[in-house]
């Protein structure tokens, strides 16, 4: 395949991410989804000031952005601005989406040691560790602000509540923290990674004992692909369980990369090319293959798709910074048809996901070429 130039690669991406930013700050609930939380209050899961899970993974892209850039003073204000409203606010009730946003600010307080947040950062985890539902093989429930989801696990715990245990555990030097994400990982993985495929599946309930419609879902697939490679990077963890949550990444990715659409994207059922490509997946798969290669986890394979879904990815962003194509927050599916008609609403983790993806290609794309 020839060479395609990318003129002054890191301008581009630059360029790309601050629409990014404006993008995801700029979202707001224009009341098209009703979804009232168990306390009766009403769910707002787009608006960039709302504390829930896609505003926190939000955070984390913008946190990781300010990170790369140097501690950019105008990012930091930003980012602790948002911490700061939502505090005095009061924050919700504890679940695995609401803490997500906590793995953002983790990162934020080691660099500013903030004691208001500390005290925050302590109260959550120590209600984490303490008060969150389990399962079986003592697993984080996958309780959310609607719902209390009895007896199931999904592949979204582990980026909203293992990477904050893994990342706040680090810099506080709270080891017990850092243990219970290893945990989690190896608990999650042993019920939801597809010995068939090597891919994983959305979720499982203890209840049926089986994966409700086996879905081999892209987003999922995604928090899993990234999810491994900020765990490593995040955390110091023990040798063997590095090991074995390595082996997995390398056996997701060797099952995503033949099923990578000549787009780029990746569809938002794997093995179904009649299933819409997704943005938001194909940004976090983008994501942690180059991060993956970049860490030596992976070859050039993985670096090469990476390139070619980064390249998707910026595409998808128009003119407003918004990232199009991908799919409302999506509920655990009984069949698959159900993961097909989820529909398309920007949203705080497509614009997250993005910034991600493009954070991790400034360390790759100078004045390269893609293949």
């Amino acid at each position: 395949m020839m060479n395609t130039v990318i003129p002054s690669a890191r301008d581009r991406i630059d360029g790309t991410l601050d629409l990014l930013v404006t993008g995801l700050t700029c979202l707001s609930d224009t009341g098209r989804f009703e979804e009232p939380n168990l306390d009766g209050s009403a769910g707002d899961y787009i608006s960039f000031d709302s504390w829930e899970w896609p505003q926190g993974v939000g955070m984390f892209g913008l946190v990781q952005l300010w990170r790369a850039k140097g501690h950019d003073a105008e990012l930091g204000q930003l980012i602790g601005d948002w911490y700061h409203r939502a505090l005095a606010r009061g924050l919700p009730g504890l679940n695995i989406n609401t803490t997500a946003p906590m793995l953002g600010l983790a990162l934020y307080w080691d660099k500013t040691r903030d004691p208001v947040l500390h005290a925050a950062l302590d109260a959550w985890a120590e209600a984490l560790m303490t008060r969150a539902g389990r399962t079986g093989f003592d697993a984080f429930q996958h309780d959310v602000s609607d719902k209390l989801n009895e007896g199931e696990l999904w592949d979204d715990t582990l980026y909203m509540v293992g990477l904050f245990l893994a990342a706040y555990g680090q810099v506080s030097g709270r080891r017990e923290l850092v243990d219970e994400a290893e945990r989690q990982f190896l608990a999650h993985a042993h019920f939801l990674a597809d010995r068939k495929s090597g891919l994983w599946f959305h979720g499982w309930t203890f209840a049926g004992r089986h994966n409700f419609a086996e879905a081999l879902w892209a987003r999922g697939n995604a928090w899993i692909t990234a999810g491994f490679v900020d765990l490593f990077e995040l955390a110091e963890l023990t040798p063997a369980v590095r090991h074995h949550l390595a082996a997995l990444l390398t056996e997701q990715v060797e099952a995503l990369l033949p099923v990578q659409a000549a787009s780029g994207m990746w569809h938002t059922l794997l093995n179904e090319t009649d299933s819409y490509p997704e943005t938001s997946a194909t940004a976090g798969i983008a994501y942690g293959l180059l991060k993956g290669a970049r860490l030596g986890l992976g070859d050039a394979r993985w670096r090469a798709a990476g390139l070619r879904a980064l390249e998707a990815v910026i595409g998808a962003v128009d003119t407003d910074g918004v990232v199009t194509g991908v799919s409302y927050g999506t509920r655990m599916g009984h069949d698959l048809q159900h993961y097909r008609d989820i529909p398309i609403q920007p949203t705080a983790y497509g614009q997250s996901l993005a910034i991600l993806a493009l954070v991790e290609g400034r360390l790759h794309l100078h004045e390269e070429t893609i293949q």
